[in-house]
């Protein structure tokens, strides 16, 4: 059964997860692909992480801190790679990634 301290976490990754979903696809969209290519990566890794760590910790298992620790490291990498863009859908996912690192830091802590 999950350890309901992880719960707010487990939804901030899933929504961060999806921010990070909707904003590789929109920086491919927009037709500047390689002057994003950064941005995309570090999406789809941060969405990759953030998945992770959530099934991690919905399990339960012994590697839920150093799965958030690892979560926190790849939020703050695409936040603040998402956060140099002034498109709506970076500013969103760095939002979300800030979020999703400041609770997993938390939780990585414990």
């Amino acid at each position: 059964m999950t350890d309901r301290r992880f719960g707010e976490c487990i939804r901030a990754c899933y929504a961060c997860a999806e921010a990070c979903d909707r904003c590789a696809a929109a920086c491919l969209a927009e037709g500047h692909a390689a002057e994003m290519a950064r941005c995309v990566a570090l999406d789809i890794e941060c969405g990759a992480s953030c998945r992770y760590a959530a099934g991690v910790m919905a399990r339960g298992t012994e590697y839920a801190e150093r799965a958030c620790a690892l979560c926190a490291e790849v939020c703050n990498a695409c936040g603040a790679e998402c956060g140099r863009h002034a498109e709506d859908h970076c500013k969103q996912c760095a939002q979300a990634c800030r979020a999703c690192a400041a609770l997993c830091s938390a939780m990585a802590a414990v």
